[in-house]
C-alpha cells in the first residue's frame, strides 16, 4: 500500500463531503495506518481543523500519548505553518508530501502572508499585539518551572 495514495484519498473524500479543503493526511506506524484525517475545516467550523493537525489529533489519542517520534506523517500538500507547527510538536520521524506550497497557493492557498508576518517585528504586523500583565503572566511560567512533577513534553 502507498501510503501517499492513502492521503490523497483522504483529501477527495474532504472535497466530495465539502468539509473543507483540499488536503489529506496519514500517520503511520511500524508500516500499519494509526490515523487518517483530511480537511474538515468547513465541516467543524474550526480553522484550525486543517489534514495533519487532524491527524496529529487522532494518532495522539489511539496510541495514548503526545510523542509520535516513532510515527511517520504523509500529507498530499507541504504543510501550513501551523502544520507544520504541529508535525514539530508531535515529534513525528519524518514527513512525506506531495504538492509544495506553491501549488496551493496557485490555487487559492496561500499561507505566504504568515511566513512574511514571522519576519517583521510585533509593531508592524497585520495582527495588533499588545503586551498585557506581564507581571501576572510570568507567575504561570514560574510555576511551570518549578514544578516537581511536571511532564515535559
Amino acid at each position: 500500500m502507498d501510503f501517499m495514495l492513502q492521503a490523497v484519498k483522504e483529501a477527495f473524500f474532504g472535497i466530495r463531503h465539502n468539509h473543507g479543503g483540499p488536503f489529506g493526511a496519514i500517520i503511520v506506524r511500524n508500516g500499519k495506518i494509526i490515523a487518517s484525517a483530511h480537511n474538515t475545516v468547513i465541516k467543524t467550523n474550526d480553522p484550525t481543523a486543517h489534514a495533519e493537525v487532524n491527524a496529529v489529533r487522532k494518532a495522539a489519542k489511539k496510541l495514548k500519548r503526545f510523542d509520535l517520534s516513532d510515527c511517520v506523517i504523509y500529507t498530499n500538500c507541504e504543510p501550513c505553518p501551523m502544520c507544520l507547527g504541529a508535525v514539530y510538536w508531535a515529534h513525528l520521524d519524518k514527513m512525506y508530501y506531495g504538492n509544495t506550497k506553491t501549488d496551493a497557493k496557485n490555487i487559492g492557498f496561500d499561507d505566504s502572508f504568515i511566513y512574511d508576518e514571522i519576519e517583521l517585528k510585533l509593531s508592524k504586523r497585520r495582527l495588533k499585539s499588545i503586551q498585557k500583565l506581564p507581571e501576572e503572566a510570568i507567575k504561570a511560567f514560574k510555576a511551570w518551572a518549578n514544578s516537581s512533577d511536571k511532564i515535559e513534553y
